[in-house]
C-alpha cells in the first residue's frame, strides 16, 4: 500500500519535499510584508534604522555588547578570525571536521594569512580539551612556529549530524583560552537549534565566547545573511573588515526586516523541527538496507548510511527520490544527508518515508530477480 501511494505520487509530481538543507526555505508572507515596508537608509554610511534594530536585538539576545549584519556565514567567520588574528602568521586551533576548516574555501589562510591548526573532532563535535591545549604553540618557539591566537568551536556541529556542544564544555574551552591568553570564537550557524535542544538560553550558551557568528538563513529561516556579535571594540574592527571584503551594502534594512520576523516567529518552531527529524530517523532506521544513528539526531540533521548488501548507491537513491519530488543531499557514494526545517510538515516526513520504503522494496525485488537468474 505504501509503495502504491508513492507510485501514485510519482505519476504527477506536484509535491516537493526539499530536505537538502534548512537554507532552502522561502520567505514567509510576514517576511515579504516586512521587507516591502521596511524603513531603510544607507548602512555603509551607518544610517539604516532597520539594520540598527536587528543588530541591537541580536546583541541583546546573545548577551554581547554589539552586533553587525554580514552577507553570509562564511564572511562572518572570516571577519571574526581576522579581527582576532590581526597579525599575519597567527594560528587558529579548530576542529578537523568543522565548517570553517572544510567548507569556507580556506579563506582564513588565503585572505588572512592565518594558519589553521586542526584538532580531531570527536563524533559529538567536541575536541578533547587536552588535545586543544597540546596544540597551543609554546611562545618560546616563536622563531619557528606560528603564534596561537584563537580557538574556534562550532555549535551545532553540522558534520557530526547537528550535535550540540554543552554549556559546560564551551565554558571549559573558554577557561582554557583565558588561561593561555587566547580568544574563543563560536561558529554558531545553528546556535538557536543548540539552545532549544539543550534547554539553555542562547546568551548563556555563548557566554564564554569573545565572538559568535549566527546564521539567519539556516535554522530560523530568514532569506539572507548572518550576524556577528562581540564587544563594541570588536564590532568596530569587524565593520572595517566587512567593507574591505566587499560586504558593505546599502539599504540592507530590506533583508534585516525579514530576519527580525524570523527571530520573532521561527525560533519557537525549532523544537518541532527536531521532533520531525527524530520521526524521520526512527522511520528510516526500520528500513532494511539503511543505517541511521538515531542517538546522534539531537537537532534537525539526519545522516543516512547505505549498507553494502542492498547493492545500490546514494546517487541512485537521490535520483529515484527526486523523480518523486523529494530532494536530499548526497554526502558520498554511501551516505545521504537530510535537514528538517519549518516548511517541512509531518505529512511530508511520512511521504518521504513511504518513498524510501518503496525504493528499497523495488531494489530488493530487482536484486532477488538477478540472483534467481544467476542461480538458474
Amino acid at each position: 500500500m505504501v509503495a502504491e501511494k508513492c507510485h501514485l505520487e510519482e505519476k504527477m509530481v506536484t509535491r516537493i519535499v526539499d530536505l537538502r538543507s534548512d537554507t532552502v526555505t522561502k520567505p514567509t508572507e510576514a517576511m515579504r510584508a516586512a521587507m516591502a515596508s521596511a524603513e531603510v537608509d544607507d548602512d555603509v554610511l551607518g544610517n539604516d534604522p532597520t539594520a540598527f534594530r536587528l543588530e541591537a536585538e541580536m546583541a541583546k539576545t546573545m548577551g554581547k555588547e554589539a552586533a553587525l549584519f554580514v552577507p553570509s556565514g562564511t564572511m562572518g567567520n572570516l571577519i571574526c578570525v581576522l579581527v582576532h588574528c590581526d597579525v599575519r602568521g597567527s594560528e587558529v586551533i579548530l576542529g578537523d571536521n568543522c565548517h570553517i576548516y572544510i567548507y569556507e574555501n580556506g579563506g582564513i589562510a588565503t585572505i588572512g594569512g592565518v594558519h589553521p591548526r586542526p584538532v580531531k573532532n570527536n563524533d559529538d563535535g567536541t575536541m578533547d580539551i587536552d588535545l586543544i591545549e597540546t596544540a597551543i604553540r609554546d611562545p618560546r618557539g616563536e622563531l619557528l612556529y606560528p603564534t596561537t591566537k584563537l580557538i574556534c568551536l562550532e555549535n551545532t556541529h553540522a558534520n557530526s549530524g547537528g550535535r550540540c556542544l554543552s554549556v559546560e564544555y564551551t565554558d571549559s574551552v573558554g577557561d582554557l583560552a583565558k588561561k593561555h591568553g587566547l580568544k574563543l570564537h563560536i561558529d554558531g550557524a545553528r546556535i538557536f537549534n543548540a539552545s532549544v535542544a539543550l534547554g539553555v538560553p542562547v546568551d548563556r550558551l555563548v557566554q564564554a565566547a569573545d565572538s559568535v557568528s549566527v546564521c539567519l538563513s539556516k535554522g530560523i529561516g530568514a532569506p539572507v545573511g548572518s550576524v556577528i556579535v562581540g564587544s563594541e571594540n570588536f564590532i568596530a574592527k569587524a565593520r572595517r573588515l566587512r567593507k574591505t571584503l566587499g560586504g558593505g551594502m546599502r539599504q540592507i534594512g530590506i533583508l534585516c526586516a525579514a530576519a527580525l520576523v524570523a527571530l520573532q516567529e521561527n525560533i519557537g518552531k525549532l523544537e518541532n523541527d527536531h521532533k520531525k527529524a527524530r520521526l524521520l530517523a526512527d522511520g528510516l532506521r526500520e528500513l532494511k538496507g539503511l543505517r541511521v544513528d538515531t542517538l546522534a539526531v539531537e537537532t534537525n540533521i539526519v545522516f543516512i548510511d547505505i549498507e553494502d548488501g542492498i547493492q545500490t548507491r546514494a546517487e541512485k537513491i537521490c535520483k529515484y527520490l527526486e523523480e518523486r519530488g523529494i530532494l536530499l543531499m548526497q554526502e558520498s557514494s554511501s551516505r545521504l544527508r537530510v535537514v528538517l526545517h519549518h516548511q517541512i510538515s509531518a505529512s511530508d516526513v511520512q511521504y518521504a518515508l513511504s518513498c524510501f520504503k518503496a525504493m528499497l522494496t523495488t531494489n530488493q525485488q530487482v536484486v532477488k530477480g538477478v540472483e534467481k537468474e544467476m542461480g538458474d
